[in-house]
């Protein structure tokens, strides 16, 4: 009998490195928002891989900042988290942007954190976006500031390097059975799943400040005996001037943001949705532990 493997892969870097996109490609479906704000990821979405025998579990961890808020806290914590009970870690850099402080705190902290048995692999994103010769300088530079056990060159989104990246890192993985059913491809409860896909769709379609001050909740999942399914979403927002923002001039914004949410959860699930969103003032959310966990996240003191 063949021996399978499997094992916990995580995408660790900056906000915006790319590591949604590359989780979604290497699971072959969208199980991880992509939008181009940053700090979109909140919770740690394991989207799940198979490579031959092997069945790599993706840990698609927050992107790593300093943090400000509360919640900021919660999602670098949830970031690091992710990373130390990875049997692989792969740190991901954006080519054009190079050495930049973030990622040189990211590395300070590998330092710090040198985990036995623990494999560290570099991969460098958006590779379209420079000459040759920066690469293989920003390649030496960044091999020099840490021992990666192996480098690839990728673009997540057009797909370049993904396939290579992925049979590397399922020969990589310990012998293990397999820890997911076949045909299961994320871990996240399909409430949460259905919440980020309406959360990326209020963010795409509000600018600046609002989407960070906003989350959903799938408030009842109602299964209808002809096979659709009833969802209801609560969107919490701390003023009431934001509330007025998210539903927009007579209901408009809310609507088209309820639309692509039902469409791209009907495509996802393979079955008609019907989606119905609330939107309630809430001005404390940001500290109420119950919208942590709802995310998956853990609520820290503030002294913490």
């Amino acid at each position: 009998m063949t021996q399978t493997r499997a094992g916990f892969v995580a995408l660790i870097g900056e906000p915006n490195a790319g590591k949604s996109t590359l989780l979604n490609r290497m699971v072959g479906a969208k199980v991880s928002i992509v939008t181009h704000k940053v700090q979109t990821t909140r919770a740690r979405i394991r989207g799940v891989a198979i490579e031959g025998d092997a069945q790599l579990v993706f840990v698609d961890t927050p992107g790593l900042f300093r943090p400000r808020r509360r919640l900021d806290r919660a999602m670098v914590a949830a970031a690091w988290g992710g990373a130390a009970d990875a049997d692989i870690v792969v740190l991901m850099v954006e080519a054009h942007r190079g050495v930049t402080e973030g990622v040189e705190a990211i590395l300070e902290v590998l330092h710090e954190r040198e985990t036995a048995g623990q494999i560290v692999a570099l991969a460098i994103n958006k590779i379209d976006r420079v000459k040759s010769e920066a690469l293989l300088e920003l390649t030496k530079k960044l091999n020099d500031a840490y021992p990666f056990e192996e480098t690839f060159m990728i673009s997540a989104e057009k797909g370049h390097g993904a396939d290579h990246l992925r049979t590397w890192l399922a020969g990589r993985l310990p012998e293990s059975p397999w820890l997911y059913p076949e045909d299961q491809i994320a871990d996240l409860p399909m409430r949460m799943i259905a919440a980020e896909m309406t959360r990326e769709k209020l963010t795409l379609r509000l600018h600046q400040e609002l989407p960070y001050q906003l989350t959903v909740e799938t408030e009842k999942w109602e299964e209808r005996k002809d096979g659709s399914v009833k969802i209801d979403q609560l969107i919490y927002v701390i003023r009431d001037g934001h509330k007025g923002i998210v539903l927009g001039n007579k209901g408009e914004a809310i609507k088209g943001v309820g639309k692509a949410a039902r469409e791209e959860l009907e495509e996802f699930l393979g079955r008609k949705v019907h989606l119905f969103l609330q939107v309630k003032v809430r001005p404390n959310w940001l500290e109420e532990k119950e919208r942590y966990s709802e995310m998956g996240l853990e609520f820290k003191d503030g002294n913490e």
